[in-house]
């Protein structure tokens, strides 16, 4: 069922109308011919009628409440960052190649989400790992509810066993430690320089 705007002369009429099959063929039925239009608008009757209406939808009235500034929001949570960083992250390999360093070691949190969530941090905000888990509160990150501020610590760690690792590599490779502070930094961390 719908509304139809019919055109009658120089007056348009509301109608409640539904598509009925005949054969092959859909012709739409009027159910209700509900009066002109513009009477309709200008005396409010219309409004009433979808007010009415809405308080036999739940998920309708609920937004409608929401624009009459009935109810608050319980919590607003940013999608923005995870939607612009996430497929980024995929397409690099990046959680594929931590799951793959991490296969023989038995963390009993997702290390790959505490990277990602620290990361996403300092590329949007910056600051500490106290900073990233109080930031994480306004965002939805999927993968990271369950992560606690010692979990960010321990993802941490990891990357700086590896990053001892490569310094002590022999030869072509050294790693250098960029400032998580420094403003040209894009997302602070670990890069790798090629030495001749």
């Amino acid at each position: 069922m719908f509304f139809r705007s019919k055109p009658v002369g120089s007056y348009r009429y509301l109608q409640i109308v539904h598509s009925v099959r005949e054969g092959k063929k859909v012709r739409q039925q009027v159910i209700a011919t509900l009066g002109r239009l513009d009477l309709l608008e200008a005396s409010g009757q219309l409004e009433r009628l979808m007010r009415s209406g809405l308080r036999h939808c739940e998920s309708f009235a609920v937004l409608d409440a929401h624009a009459a500034g009935e109810i608050e929001p319980v919590a607003i949570r940013r999608i923005g960052p995870d939607l612009v960083f996430a497929r980024l992250w995929k397409e690099c390999g990046i959680p594929d190649v931590l799951r793959s360093i991490l296969k023989e070691r038995h963390y009993e949190f997702d290390v790959e989400r505490a990277i990602y969530l620290t990361v996403l941090h300092r590329l949007f905000a910056s600051g500490s790992d106290r900073a990233a888990e109080r930031w994480r509160e306004d965002y939805l990150i999927p993968g990271t509810e369950g992560l606690d501020l010692h979990h960010l610590y321990r993802a941490m760690a990891f990357l700086g066993e590896a990053i001892e690792e490569l310094e002590s590599l022999p030869g072509r490779f050294a790693a250098l430690k960029t400032s998580w502070k420094k403003p040209s930094s894009i997302a602070g961390g670990i890069s790798l320089a090629k030495w001749s």
